[in-house]
């Protein structure tokens, strides 16, 4: 695939300033950490350039990734060399930030190895519309720097060279329907956000126009070609999720122990969700009662905006006992700017996002979308146990917030940004149990402060315990082909009592992304069963714990008890 020459243009600090890959490492003399560290970013840059934006790695800005036939082989003759490297490089003068580095390194190498056996991502349409629509888009969402303005363009005249090979790569080929399905609706998002949002964003620039026509006239004739791909079942395999579990996250057990955990850990909480409801009121259902919390909360739309503020304070102040809140690097909530709200919808467009590790600024930008017509839908949706749950404790205060910021400073550079938030979920899988698990943990976390749950949210929290159990079942089951979707999307919607239209999206993500709904129950019980050995104070263990950065939960306990913190 043809892509363009770099070219400079004055002002843009995204591309004049050094490679950012390096600049970290200079720090405390870690000689051996940057010879892996600097050498698997270099790597992932190289096949992944989308992700190296999100991560504020320079020099990426303007390129697409390579789809063409040869990307494969390179990039498995790119592995091999970085197994030699960290075969060679001396394991003796390893500290913590170079033995993380070295052990991320290898796991995502091997991840990488496997996907591209098992479940190649250029079989995947959704890969393809993920990075066309977020090479943009990822340009254009605020940051500490200014939009570059080159870069944009660049990607723009790419995207119709990188969506002809992902044409010619997927012909004759097969996939789950409903990933064909999200593929093509995000063509056709994107195509019309290229037309008619991108005009809207405060930094457009005129010259983009013909580019941007060439790009969305481009993504519909992609769309028009997902007809022919024909579908296939969704299981990845036994040994596909098994090999997640094992390399990326970290678990010293398989699936069937997963599910016999999640299964148990679902039995259990249905029963206390029962017992709970009948000590608050006899005469309601637990259901009934959770199903009641949708009316309360904000008495108008204007009005949200103002809760979630309120909520992540109230968060900030009540958690800060339990640990140290991320005070130091400011989160603004602000309503969804008018280019974005067309298009979010349809795509991986997160309200919050990671901020890039390597150029991180100030500060980051929480987006909440504004109401459409249907205002009691919306206001029901923004319930005040919705807006404290999602938005003001796991995605912000404590939650993601907090735990983003402690990773920028861990000692391992890998660790710093494994958690991206990339086109289609994080970078690294192996961050998943830390960066999910935190963040789930600490909403039942606060039910320890006075006061910041009634009685009947606490019921919500474990409905929400509950359905991450459920996601751990469907996410085995389905990849080890014990369930169709059809029949994990009736066990969502039956037993768990997932709403009927979260039920379609919830698959599709199953589906498309093996071993990552797992994560968040199986890595929120790895926390639990850290902190009941920690020897010393709460707070201590919660500020040690995401001090290590964004690594599996389990890799965390190891070098807890290396340093003599666990009993």
């Amino acid at each position: 695939m043809h892509l363009l020459r770099r070219r400079q243009e004055p002002g843009d600090r995204r591309r004049d300033r050094p490679c950012a890959c390096r600049a970290p490492l200079g720090e405390g003399g870690r000689g051996v950490t940057a010879t892996i560290a600097d050498a698997y970013l270099a790597h992932h840059a190289q096949f992944r350039p989308v992700d190296a934006s999100f991560m504020g790695l320079a020099r990426h800005d303007d390129r697409l990734p390579d789809a063409s036939v040869g990307a494969a082989d390179a990039e498995r003759a790119g592995i091999a060399k970085l197994y030699a490297l960290i075969g060679a490089t001396p394991t003796e003068a390893e500290g913590l930030g170079e033995r993380l580095d070295r052990r991320l390194a290898t796991a995502q190498l091997r991840v990488t190895g496997a996907g591209l056996d098992h479940l190649p991502r250029f079989a995947n349409p959704a890969w393809y519309t993920g990075e066309a629509a977020f090479a943009i888009i990822g340009l254009l969402l605020p940051s500490g720097l200014p939009t570059p303005r080159f870069a944009v363009q660049a990607r723009l005249a790419a995207l119709p060279d990188f969506l002809s090979d992902a044409r010619a790569r997927l012909a004759g080929a097969a996939a789950p329907a409903a990933v064909t399905a999200r593929a093509r609706a995000e063509a056709t998002a994107t195509a019309r956000f290229l037309r008619d949002g991108l005009p809207l964003h405060p930094d457009y620039d005129p010259s983009w126009q013909g580019f941007a026509a060439a790009a969305a006239f481009a993504l519909d004739a992609f769309a028009a070609t997902l007809d022919g791909v024909a579908d296939r079942p969704a299981a990845a395999g036994r040994n596909y999720i098994e090999t997640l579990m094992r390399e990326a996250h970290g678990f010293d057990f398989g699936a069937d122990e997963a599910v016999r955990r999640a299964e148990a850990a679902f039995d259990d909480l249905g029963m206390q969700l029962v017992e709970l409801a009948a000590q608050i009121d006899p005469s309601r259902s637990w259901e009934e009662q959770v199903a009641a919390l949708a009316e309360i909360g904000p008495g108008s739309p204007d009005a949200v905006l103002e809760l979630v503020r309120a909520l992540d304070a109230r968060a900030m102040d009540d958690g800060a006992a339990l640990v140290t809140p991320a005070r130091d690097y400011a989160l603004a909530y602000r309503w969804l700017a008018p280019q974005w709200r067309e298009v979010a919808g349809a795509l991986y467009f997160l309200p919050y996002r990671s901020p890039p590790a390597f150029a991180a600024g100030g500060g980051s930008t929480y987006w909440i979308a504004p109401s459409g017509d249907d205002k009691v839908a919306y206001l029901r949706a923004n319930s005040t146990i919705n807006v404290k749950l999602i938005h003001a404790v796991h995605h912000g205060s404590i939650g993601h917030h907090t735990q983003n910021a402690r990773a920028r400073a861990a000692q391992s550079t890998l660790a710093r940004v494994a958690g991206t938030d990339c086109a289609l979920g994080l970078a690294f899988l192996s961050s998943g149990t830390m960066v999910e698990g935190w963040a789930c943990y600490v909403q039942d976390l606060l039910d320890e402060t006075p006061l910041f749950y009634s009685r009947a949210e606490r019921l919500f929290l474990l409905q929400q315990q509950r359905r991450n159990a459920a996601s751990v079942l469907v996410d085995i089951r389905l990849h080890t082909g014990e369930w169709t979707p059809e029949e994990a999307g009736a066990f969502y919607r039956d037993r768990a009592g997932f709403a009927p239209g979260r039920v379609a999206g919830e698959i599709t993500r199953n589906v498309m992304l093996p071993g990552t709904r797992l994560m968040y129950w199986l890595g929120t019980e790895q926390i639990l069963d850290l902190r009941r050995r920690w020897t010393g104070e709460t707070r201590g263990f919660h500020d040690t714990l995401i001090r290590y950065g964004h690594i599996p939960v389990a890799w965390a306990g190891e070098e807890m008890a290396r340093a003599g913190l666990l009993a």
